[in-house]
């Protein structure tokens, strides 16, 4: 389920909560950040990457054609993988890319946590949902103590999505709050 937490920054209370998908979109459409659902496709829960990317082809084309992203690949991660605490600890803090970061959520969920305009936006994203971060923006990634995930990245320059860390201690502040 789709769920979006905004707070302010400045007094960490807490401005708007929904689960409406089409307010979600709106709020984030409004910071710059592209938030769609695309229906999910029945597959088992061992599907290969192939098989993830072949079933989602039709959306993934469009998508790329419409952002002139290029490539696209699939990243699972499961509470039983060896390196996923360093993984995780990898996307805890504040950081940029210099390319959007977009990802199709197939299976599991996350948080994509962003610190814009003074605010802290919270969006829970689970299976069909697509976002797109703009480059440059502040955020960070929370899937959990157990992550457990498959989901579709999408990428114009892989190199462009080396983090740049911003040093702040936001992420500590506003934890994920809906893992």
């Amino acid at each position: 389920m789709s769920r979006l937490t905004i707070w302010d920054a400045s007094s960490n209370s807490q401005v708007l909560a929904t689960e409406d998908p089409g307010e979600i979109a709106a709020k984030l459409k409004a910071i710059g950040v592209r938030f769609e659902q695309w229906p999910r496709a029945d597959l088992p829960d061992d599907a290969d990457a192939d098989a993830i990317l072949a079933a989602y082809r039709p959306h993934l084309d469009a998508f790329l054609a419409s952002t002139g992203a290029g490539t696209a690949d699939v990243i699972k991660l499961t509470p039983d993988h060896p390196m996923k605490d360093a993984l995780r600890a990898k996307f805890l803090s504040e950081h940029t890319h210099t390319e959007d970061e977009v990802r199709f959520f197939h299976a599991g969920t996350g948080n994509f946590v962003l610190h814009m305009d003074g605010q802290v936006f919270d969006a829970h994203c689970g299976p069909g949902d697509l976002i797109s971060v703009p480059a440059n923006s502040k955020h960070w990634f929370d899937a959990g103590e157990n992550p457990n995930f498959a989901v579709v990245r999408v990428f114009t320059d892989t190199t462009g999505w080396t983090p740049h860390y911003t040093g702040t201690d936001m992420a500590e502040r506003f934890p994920a709050k809906t893992i």
